[in-house]
C-alpha cells in the first residue's frame, strides 16, 4: 500500500473508534426500564417525623362563682337561734282571767292517748266554769300532765309545765260554788285544799264518786265524747311513795315529770270548740 493510502486508512480507523466510543457513552445515560420492587429491597425511608407545633397553654376552666350565702350565714354573723317560746304572758298574770264564760261551751282535749270532749254548763258551777274558760283560752292546759291517775277513782291534772306559771297561780284562788251536780262517771271537778282554795287543778271521775258531793267538790263539766280515751290514761305510777310528788311538779315542772315518770300521759292541747 502506498504511503498516502496508509495515512488515509489510519485516519479512517481512528474515526471509527471515536464514533464507537461516543455511541457506548450515550447508551449508558439512558434510564433503566420499570421493574417490580424486589422483596428483598430495603423499605423506603420513613418520612421525617414532623413534630407537632406546641399549642399555647390552655387556660384552666374558671370555676363557677360561689353563690353568696344568706347574710345571716356570713362569717362572723352566726344565725341567731330561735328563742324557745315561753308561756302566754297572760299566764303570768292571773288577774287577767276575768272573762265570763258562755252559758254552755265545749272544750276539746288532744292528749297522748287521743282526743276527748267536755261540755261545760256554766249554771252548774259558775265560778268554776269561768275560771276553766279563761285558763283554756290562755292555753294553760297545753302540755300539762295527768300526774295522778287512780284506777277506778279519777284522773287528776292541772299543774303547769313551767314553774314560773305555777308560782303565779298557786295563790290565785276562787271561792267555792254550791254543789248542783254529782261526781258521776265523766264529771269534771276542781281539786281543792279545803274551802275556797280552788286554783287550776281538775279531776275527771272514772266512776260514781258521789261521796265527794257533800265535801264541796262541785262538778262544772262532763266528758261527752271520748271517755274511753280517758280510761286509757296511764295508771301505773299509782299514788304515794311511787308516784309523782306535787311539790316537785310545782317547783320543777315538766322537766321533773318527764324525767322521773316518762310514761305519764299529757294534754297536748286544750281548746274551746263551741
Amino acid at each position: 500500500m502506498s504511503r498516502p493510502n496508509c495515512i488515509a486508512a489510519f485516519i479512517l480507523v481512528g474515526l471509527l473508534v471515536i464514533q464507537a466510543a461516543c455511541s457506548g457513552s450515550r447508551e449508558g445515560q439512558q434510564a433503566p426500564p420499570p421493574a417490580e420492587q424486589s422483596k428483598t429491597a430495603p423499605p423506603p425511608e420513613a418520612p421525617p417525623e414532623v413534630k407537632p407545633t406546641p399549642s399555647a397553654p390552655e387556660a384552666a376552666p374558671s370555676e363557677p362563682a360561689e353563690k353568696a350565702p344568706p347574710k345571716e350565714l356570713l362569717p362572723g354573723k352566726a344565725t341567731p337561734k330561735p328563742k324557745p317560746a315561753g308561756p302566754n304572758p297572760a299566764l303570768l298574770n292571773p288577774s287577767l282571767a276575768k272573762e265570763k264564760a258562755p252559758a254552755q261551751f265545749r272544750v276539746k282535749f288532744e292528749t297522748t292517748k287521743g282526743a276527748f270532749v267536755a261540755q261545760v254548763t256554766r249554771a252548774s258551777a259558775p265560778l268554776g266554769a269561768d275560771r276553766f274558760y279563761n285558763l283554756v283560752k290562755m292555753g294553760y292546759y297545753n302540755d300539762v300532765a295527768f300526774f295522778r291517775v287512780i284506777d277506778g277513782f279519777m284522773a287528776q291534772f292541772g299543774i303547769h309545765g313551767d314553774p314560773k306559771v305555777n308560782e303565779k297561780w298557786k295563790s290565785a284562788v276562787i271561792n267555792d260554788d254550791s254543789t248542783r251536780e254529782s261526781n258521776v262517771r265523766g264529771a269534771i271537778t276542781f281539786a281543792t285544799r279545803g274551802p275556797n282554795t280552788r286554783t287550776t287543778q281538775l279531776f275527771i271521775n272514772f266512776g260514781d264518786n258521789s261521796q265527794l258531793d257533800s265535801q264541796g267538790f262541785a262538778p262544772f263539766a262532763k266528758v261527752v265524747e271520748g271517755m274511753t280515751v280517758v280510761d286509757q290514761l296511764y295508771k301505773g305510777y299509782g299514788e304515794g311513795a311511787g308516784g309523782p310528788r306535787q311539790d316537785l311538779a310545782q317547783s320543777q315542772g315538766n322537766s321533773y315529770l318527764r324525767a322521773q315518770f316518762p310514761k305519764l300521759d299529757f294534754i297536748k292541747r286544750a281548746s274551746v270548740v263551741k
